[in-house]
């Protein structure tokens, strides 16, 4: 589950640069991953409600809104996620 992102907004020119955006939820687990427009990102799991990426031009090409969503395997074991796993809803993020 995801309930907000830091920052929600961000200036195209900072993609350019490589901005890090924090996503906060709940119930995060050492194998989810954030996805932006359903393309998977490299994802630090700071916690069990917080993640991080790094978002470049190689996943937003432009202004306009971004869907992110967190996907966390299923699976018994730790490493893997949670037996029951899935994908969070969605939240938009604004490229201006």
């Amino acid at each position: 589950m995801i309930g907000s992102l830091t920052p929600s907004t961000v200036d195209f020119t900072q993609v350019e640069q490589g901005v890090v955006l924090t996503v906060k939820g709940a119930k995060f687990v050492a194998a989810s991953q954030v996805e932006i427009n359903g393309k998977p990102l490299a994802t630090s799991v700071l916690s069990d409600s917080q993640l991080k990426v790094t978002l470049s031009t190689g996943v937003i090409s432009g202004s306009g809104a971004v869907n992110v969503v967190v996907n966390t395997p299923s699976g018994g074991s730790g490493d893997v996620g949670c037996s029951s796993g899935g994908n969070s809803s969605t939240l938009v993020l604004t490229v201006n």
